[in-house]
């Protein structure tokens, strides 16, 4: 196994946090560039064979988000203003800055897909293309909240819970939590994990600071990224480029909403994909069929 191989380990100190990735060894300028994002309870490592197949066409740069990984893990304000979405992005688009990184393509799985909606909206010049698995708009899942979907994602109503309940009572067994959402959703146990990439899951959800950063991370969702959502459809704000939207057979997406209708009223762009044969966690349980649709998507305008 080639544990990402021909990347380079980053630290990137933007917005007051510390942002952890790994990023294409060399420069950018040679080829596009892509940014991945995470979602949870993940890491940057979820990517790593999609990697393996992307490196030669694209320079990426794979973070772990604010809360997560191994990334500053900053106690929630009294807001969550610091876990939200449009902060999230804000990160990532500093640390392209950096990198300098003008123009590039942006997918997100689960939160980093929420995270990869708000910066395609806020930042419209920056974006070429995006891509978003295995989600639908935050606002419109929240919107249309019922007792399905209440107990397929009750974790969206856990964690938003005030603080310390929630952390309290997942660190009472923290990975046995960590091991039923990872096999959950559609996803049919832990086989599909890398070795490698679980051991980092359990390594970094094993720490209060990041349990406390996710649940703000909910947090967030449930309050000032609905407000932040309501706002930019008020103002007719619009994701501008070309969407791929890709979501799995089994999971909660497929069954409960229509995602591709759902994202098209949300993009200006033209909205194409397609239901995967997997649970939730698409890049891991389908790493070459996911590189496969992302090489085509992102390639059509190179």
């Amino acid at each position: 196994m080639n544990w990402f191989e021909g990347f380079e380990i980053r630290h990137f100190d933007v917005n007051g946090v510390q942002i952890y990735a790994r990023v294409s060894a060399g420069l950018p300028g040679d080829r596009p560039a892509l940014l991945l994002l995470h979602g949870f309870p993940q890491t940057h490592a979820m990517w790593n064979r999609v990697a393996r197949q992307l490196g030669r066409d694209y320079y990426l740069v794979m973070p772990d988000l604010r809360g997560y990984g191994d990334s500053s893990k900053p106690p929630g304000l009294p807001d969550h203003s610091n876990y939200s979405k449009r902060t999230m992005a804000q990160d990532m688009v500093a640390v392209m800055d950096v990198l300098g990184v003008d123009g590039f393509d942006l997918c997100g799985h689960d939160r980093g897909g929420r995270v990869a909606h708000r910066l395609a909206t806020d930042f419209p010049a920056r974006v070429k293309q995006l891509c978003v698995i295995d989600i639908a708009p935050t606002l419109d899942m929240y919107n249309a909240t019922d007792f399905e979907f209440a107990c397929a994602y009750d974790h969206w109503f856990h964690l938003i819970q005030p603080a310390p309940l929630p952390e309290t009572m997942i660190n009472g067994s923290a990975l046995a939590y960590l091991h039923a959402k990872l096999g959950g959703w559609g996803s049919r146990g832990l086989d599909y994990i890398e070795p490698a990439a679980l051991a980092e899951y359990e390594r970094c959800f094993s720490n209060p600071a990041t349990v406390h950063s996710m649940c703000e991370d909910y947090r967030a969702s449930a309050g000032i990224d609905l407000a932040h959502d309501r706002e930019s459809r008020a103002r007719g704000d619009k994701i501008a480029c070309d969407l791929l939207v890709l979501w799995g057979e089994r999971g909660v997406v497929q069954r409960l909403f229509k995602p591709l209708a759902l994202w098209q009223a949300q993009c200006a762009g033209k909205v194409t994909g397609q239901a995967m044969a997997a649970g939730h966690f698409i890049p891991e349980e389908l790493p070459l069929p996911t590189a496969a649709a992302l090489l085509d998507f992102f390639g059509q305008n190179a």
